[in-house]
């Protein structure tokens, strides 16, 4: 009889308020140590900075301005990322063109080609989107990719012998097949336009959480610092909440290993 985990016993809020109370506990007695306490300010300090950044008429402006070219550059890189990893999959020749490029490509730190967008571009948010385009497109179009020539095979040579033409297999093999991987290329393109912001900011932003960060640094304020690197988690968390209900939602019928 297969002994059960004492720690399933306890439910999945219990761990999050356990979870939440240790990070809470890490978090004071770093700001207790001399050595950390500059970097880790008091909680409190922490959190009373948003009335500080409210009241300069910024933090709102911040968010807003970080979260529509982070929206913008993700919907593109999703709709490029799509047909080309399809493409790539479906057609050698395509892949044998495109595959070394994104493979070049991806090794590449956004803030490497930062200079080089900027010039062609311009500052403001134009280069802002471009930058992390490239970032999620660069990854989505591997995931996706892998999705698509990881289909058994034999359901496309079963299809092929019923008589289903290239579109109807896409659409009733391909698609419905991938779908998982396309989820997993959502979270992970959604992870990386977060994780791309500050390079993505230093374009010459007038806002934005990750020229902020950069600015308060500059100035030495760790406490709204720390704040604004706060909220990016917690923007990446909700994400991460969303991406979860679409998958629950259009990919409940996958087998999932139970822990």
């Amino acid at each position: 009889m297969k002994k059960k985990n004492k720690g399933n016993k306890i439910p999945k809020w219990a761990w999050l308020l356990i979870s939440f109370a240790a990070a809470m506990l890490l978090w004071y007695l770093l700001s207790l140590n001399p050595k950390t306490a500059r970097s880790f300010p008091n909680v409190v300090v922490t959190l009373g900075s948003i009335k500080t950044m409210i009241e300069r008429g910024v933090l709102w402006t911040d968010i807003s301005s970080s979260l529509i070219s982070v929206v913008a550059g993700f919907m593109i890189g999703f709709a490029l990322s799509l047909p080309v990893a399809i493409l790539m999959a479906w057609y050698v020749p395509v892949r044998n063109i495109i595959e070394p490029w994104i493979q070049f490509i991806r090794n590449i730190p956004p803030l490497a080609y930062v200079p080089l967008v900027v010039i062609s571009a311009g500052v403001g948010r134009k280069p802002q989107i471009i930058v992390i385009t490239i970032a999620t497109f660069l990854i989505m179009t591997v995931t996706i990719y892998q999705g698509v020539i990881n289909v058994d095979e034999t359901l496309i040579k079963a299809a092929r012998v019923l008589g289903a033409t290239d579109k109807d297999i896409f659409l009733k093999v391909i698609a419905p097949a991938t779908l998982p991987f396309i989820i997993t290329a959502i979270r992970l393109g959604s992870s990386t336009a977060l994780t791309t912001l500050i390079a993505a900011e230093s374009t010459g932003a007038v806002a934005g959480l990750g020229m902020r960060i950069r600015s308060l640094n500059n100035s030495f304020e760790s406490e709204p610092m720390l704040l604004y690197i706060i909220i990016i988690g917690i923007i990446g968390m909700l994400v991460e909440k969303f991406v979860k209900f679409l998958e629950r939602r259009f990919t409940g019928w996958q087998e999932k290993r139970e822990i």
